[in-house]
């Protein structure tokens, strides 16, 4: 079994949450000097002009980022015009977040029984949400909470405008989607 590749997928499965060199020993039952050369061959290929991203040191754990000689793309991509609307999932883990917050991506993962990294990754790109602090639990993760835009985006004063889970319950019927409340941002 290829450990190189082992953990090019650890990190790629975590995102933004990143691995910590104990848990990743942990994880693959490997010792710390073995952990740090898989680590920094992986730093070292990814780092050859024919790949998008890096392996990074940030806050004690190890991520994929992208590289920063890039970022005019990057950009460019998430300004373009259909990239500028939400879908069902994006609305569901927006919903989440907005009837929950203060709230960890793992309980939002947990109420939409699937991973939300890369819903609340395009929420954030958005200005939709925002990191809002670290929880107390465990590894300190973020938690998540809605912007001023988000209000603006739905029409909203305050979160206290947001419907109540009763009145959605009874309004559950099928929305036209042209011509639907929500809009493109």
């Amino acid at each position: 079994m290829n450990k190189q590749a082992i953990l090019e997928g650890l990190l790629f499965v975590v995102g933004d949450e990143g691995l910590t060199l104990p848990i990743i020993c942990e994880t693959m039952d490997i010792k710390e000097k073995e952990a740090q050369q898989l680590l920094q061959n992986l730093q070292n290929e990814y780092s050859k002009d024919c790949h998008g991203i890096r392996i990074s040191l940030l806050g004690g754990k190890f991520k994929m980022t992208t590289k920063k000689e890039h970022k005019e793309y990057y950009q460019k991509l998430l300004a373009r015009e259909e990239n500028n609307f939400l879908s069902e999932a994006a609305l569901e883990t927006l919903a989440i977040i907005a009837y929950n917050q203060p709230i960890t991506r793992v309980e939002v993962d947990e109420a939409r029984g699937i991973s939300s990294i890369n819903m609340i990754r395009k929420l954030v790109a958005k200005d939709l949400v925002k990191v809002s602090g670290k929880s107390s639990l465990p590894g300190k993760p973020n938690l998540y909470r809605t912007t001023d835009l988000f209000l603006d985006y739905f029409g909203l004063t305050s979160l206290d405008d947001l419907p109540t889970l009763e009145e959605i319950k009874e309004d559950d019927t099928e929305k036209d989607l042209f011509t639907s409340n929500y809009k493109e941002i």
